[in-house]
């Protein structure tokens, strides 16, 4: 997926309703944003959370995203016009509920993918759980009607 190619994003922007496949591009999309700015949480982008950020993604998506692309989302100049948060706040509407969960997981992912977690990365993790309106149960992997 090319950085540039956020159409999801603007079509969410615009308050269109977004279909199936639309929402899937969403999720793949708040997914790179959310980590690759999450590899930024502590001002300090280790090369082992990019790794991981790489691997989760694949896992997620079933794509391949490079060091470059994700290092490349993590700039904070992106996210001038909106902040991540606002931006979270602005779409978890329209996304599934399973792909707010899975992105708030993957986020605790990568926080303990280089074996530390900072005070500014729990505030980081605190503020997107936030803006996803994730509850404590969905956090807890608790879902209504889910034994599994």
């Amino acid at each position: 997926m090319a950085i540039a190619d956020l159409k999801s994003v603007l079509k969410i922007f615009g308050g269109a309703d977004v279909s199936e496949e639309e929402q899937s591009e969403l999720y793949k999309e708040v997914l790179l944003m959310t980590l690759a700015r999450a590899a930024d949480a502590d001002i300090n982008i280790q090369t082992v959370e990019v790794d991981r950020i790489s691997e989760i993604l694949k896992q997620h998506t079933g794509e391949d995203f490079s060091a470059a692309d994700i290092r490349v989302a993590a700039r904070p100049e992106l996210y001038a016009e909106a902040s991540l948060r606002k931006y979270l706040a602005s779409v978890r509407d329209k996304m599934a509920d399973k792909d707010r969960v899975a992105t708030i997981h993957a986020l605790a992912d990568v926080f303990r993918s280089d074996k530390s977690v900072s005070v500014l990365e729990v505030d980081f993790f605190n503020r997107v759980a936030k803006a996803l309106k994730i509850t404590p149960a969905e956090l807890a992997g608790l879902v209504a009607g889910d034994v599994g």
